[in-house]
């Protein structure tokens, strides 16, 4: 029997939350079964298990599960940076190059927390939409290394949620 949420070991704390946030507003995110790497205030690694419901015609992952974990990635860092704001985030845009097959687990990387803390920052402070572009590669450790399977760009906006 496991004990109380603090007793976890960090990354399977954050795979539950993770788990647990999107299965009440992104199911589909849920669907894919996504687990938490590592994370701390700078860098998110998430990552997507190739299965059937990941996986492709030509058995590599498939391009939409791959926006996905980018996508999940970026919000990794954007939920622990928020800190309590209200903020209301979306993403505006995203670029996405396919660089090689994924043909098994992909680990999602991000290293732009400090980014989306002073996104956070600007949006609070003036009450518009800031905008920051931030960056995400895809990798597949155990069969391709450090090798990069796929770079994405997506464009993070947030404001104030508060009402005037």
């Amino acid at each position: 029997m496991e004990g109380p949420p603090e007793a976890l070991p960090p990354r399977r704390r954050e795979t539950l939350r993770l788990r647990a946030w999107s299965l009440r507003h992104i199911p589909l995110l849920f669907f894919l079964s996504p687990s938490v790497v590592a994370i701390d205030a700078r860098r998110a690694v998430l990552r997507v298990p190739l299965t059937w419901r990941s996986r492709n015609h030509l058995g590599s992952m498939y391009f939409g599960a791959l926006c996905t974990g980018a996508d999940a990635a970026v919000a990794l860092l954007a939920l622990q940076a928020l800190g309590g704001r209200r903020l209301a985030i979306l993403f505006k845009d995203l670029r996405a190059e396919f660089i090689k097959r994924a043909e098994g687990d992909v680990h999602f990387t991000c290293e732009d927390g400090d980014e989306v803390r002073r996104l956070f920052d600007r949006a609070q402070a003036t009450g518009e939409r800031e905008t920051a572009r931030l960056a995400v590669v895809a990798t597949v450790p155990e069969k391709l290394g450090t090798d990069i399977v796929a770079r994405f760009e997506l464009t993070m906006a947030a404001r104030s949620a508060r009402r005037t």
